[in-house]
């Protein structure tokens, strides 16, 4: 009897390794199906998880109460798994270096409960040969077992994208790779239990590991190109989302927006596949060029506010301005990597210390991630500038109306709309001075 069907039979379990927001849906879903253990390092998170408390908000707490999975943070448990997947993050450090110590690290733990004939799936984010060039060699050193005669290895790149209600794991092509043809298959086979879309079988693991960092790096060197030409219509005077919407009239003309690129996977793979392209011998140009663009767009915002503030003759030394939003995203909680924060450090730079709300995340995690103090909705007031930073659905939804209660009464009001979710004439025609990307 094979892995896959002592899974489907319920003698062996799955385990999840890494309950963020690509282990914790995988764990539920799989849970359906079959036998689970959900593993993460964090015994606060496994407590809440206990509780039914979705620390992603990704989820929701029903989801989790009524899943017959087990959260545990006990390696112990794992001993009862023949199908691991890793799912921890790979972030990035100074320099932009791929960080590699949690995908290292979940190796070394696996591999010391690794049994014979197991299969080890990894979905961590990572440049092309890492599975097999790092981890394979952590696995063994642990397990004293060789891969491909005492355990096998794959690949199923993470295609998540939190706060999506309509993208969901289930319904998203699952990108598949086996160390061999016997192993891909089982592996989609287990992956198909869950993935009403199906699954795409990868030739091998180095081009499934490459064809995830590509996705990224080609949507971040897209929404590059639509920044730079935001700059450079700005300097034009010419507003962007006029020239956007008339272009997007021809049927081929991809649909990208300027705006803040962060997030866990479109600001930080594409800096995976560029480290692995020197260490080849190849000096990017586009990515990087992409890349430098769209690291610098919080500190362009930041700087175009002062200057409106000087402009508009409003002392920066005591300019009141508020944020809406703060995840990475609309309509998320995700606050990874989030890049309104770099508006806001600029902005410290002048000695202004803005407000910021935001309903949809997290404020402990906030304070304990960034040190910010996130404030109300209702005491968001008495301000000179308002930015829209992330137009959560709430956000966007709000009118002239319901920003006029945020400004000093009678005075100068500035609307800066990052992502140009607002109609310009309407503010305009209200007396406020509207900037946007």
């Amino acid at each position: 009897m094979g892995v896959y069907e002592e899974i489907v039979d319920r003698m062996q379990s799955i385990a999840v390794i890494g309950l963020g927001y690509v282990g914790l849906p995988l764990t539920i879903a799989f849970a359906k199906r079959v036998n689970v253990i959900g593993f993460d390092l964090s015994e606060k998170k496994i407590e809440g998880y206990r509780n039914g408390i979705d620390a992603t908000g990704d989820v929701g707490n029903a989801a989790i109460r009524n899943s017959t999975a087990i959260f545990t943070y006990d390696e112990s448990e794992l001993e009862r798994a023949s199908f691991f997947i890793i799912a921890v993050p790979t972030p990035i450090q100074s320099g932009n270096i791929p960080d590699l110590q949690y995908v290292e690290s979940a190796s070394r733990l696996v591999g010391r409960k690794l049994r014979k004939d197991a299969i080890v799936v990894f979905e961590s984010t990572v440049y092309p040969g890492v599975t097999e060039e790092v981890c394979v060699p952590i696995l063994e050193a642990e397990s004293g077992m060789r891969c491909g005669k005492d355990f096998k290895i794959g690949y199923s790149p993470e295609r998540i994208n939190p706060g999506d209600k309509v993208r969901r794991l289930e319904n998203i092509v699952k990108i598949v790779a086996g160390m061999d043809g016997e192993t891909l298959d089982t592996i989609a086979k287990v992956y198909e239990l869950i993935i009403e879309a199906g699954v795409y079988k990868a030739e091998s693991i180095k081009v499934a590991e490459a064809a995830k960092v590509i996705e990224n790096a080609q949507r971040d060197i897209n929404i590059a190109f639509m920044n730079e030409l935001s700059m450079l219509f700005n300097q034009m005077g010419i507003p962007t989302k006029a020239v956007l919407e008339a272009a997007a009239t021809k049927w081929n003309f991809l649909n990208f927006k300027p705006g803040l690129v962060g997030g866990h996977c479109i600001g930080i793979d594409p800096y995976y596949l560029t480290y692995k392209a020197e260490d080849t011998g190849y000096r990017s140009r586009i990515i990087l060029a992409g890349r430098h663009i769209n690291d610098g767009m919080g500190k362009y915002v930041a700087q175009n506010i002062i200057k409106m503030l000087v402009k508009l003759k409003i002392d920066i030394g005591h300019a009141r301005i508020g944020f809406l939003g703060l995840a990475y995203k609309e309509d998320c909680s995700d606050i990874r990597n989030t890049k309104v924060t770099d508006i806001i450090q600029e902005l410290n730079d002048y000695a202004i210390t803005p407000l910021i709300a935001d309903p949809l995340v997290d404020r402990n995690h906030v304070y304990e991630e960034y040190g910010i103090e996130l404030t109300n909705m209702g005491d968001m007031k008495d301000l000179n500038v308002v930015v829209v930073a992330v137009p959560h659905q709430r956000f966007a939804s709000m009118d002239v109306c319901d920003f006029e209660a945020m400004f000093i009464p009678d005075s100068t009001k500035v609307l800066v709309d990052i992502k140009g979710v607002y109609s310009k004439s309407d503010f305009e025609n209200n007396g406020y001075h509207y900037w946007s990307l």
